[in-house]
């Protein structure tokens, strides 16, 4: 467990050190709620499985530093989760695609308020069907956020 809370940690920080590629802008959806977290975490596995994706991956940060000593830690999550004719889709247009995979969401506690967030997919590249994916995927990816979030 603890081999596997540094290798996640490990992961955040490189990811927060890699550079994206040159003209490329990454943009998020974000909600906020009060609705309690334990109910946005099951709306989001419901959002996620109606929509024809699979779960495959969640790390209950929050959850893990309460565990090791640090009481009344505020509740931060990632789910990770992928559909692989969706990604089939993604990769035959584009193998740099991968970079966008696989589709993730957060959830925290911030200031009495759940917070839900996900990364949109670019939708300004020199490939037209891409883009076009990509605007279909963004507004499956904001249905999910807004499900999990709707009080």
């Amino acid at each position: 467990m603890i081999a596997r809370c540094i290798i996640f940690a490990s992961l955040l920080f490189f990811a927060g050190c890699a550079t994206q590629p040159a003209g490329e802008f990454v943009s998020y959806y974000q909600v906020e709620t009060h609705k309690p977290y334990d109910d946005v975490l099951a709306e989001l596995e419901i959002a996620i499985a109606e929509n024809n994706f699979r779960i495959t991956g969640h790390s209950r940060v929050g959850k893990v530093i309460r565990d090791r000593g640090t009481k009344n830690f505020p509740e931060y999550d990632t789910i990770q989760f992928c559909n692989l004719t969706e990604a089939k889709t993604i990769l035959l247009m584009s193998p740099q695609a991968i970079r966008h995979m696989p589709c993730n969401v957060i959830a925290y506690q911030f200031q009495d308020k759940t917070i839900v967030r996900t990364h949109l997919l670019p939708t300004d590249t020199d490939n037209k069907a891409l883009d076009a994916f990509s605007v279909k995927m963004n507004q499956v990816l904001k249905k999910i956020v807004d499900f999990a979030a709707e009080e």
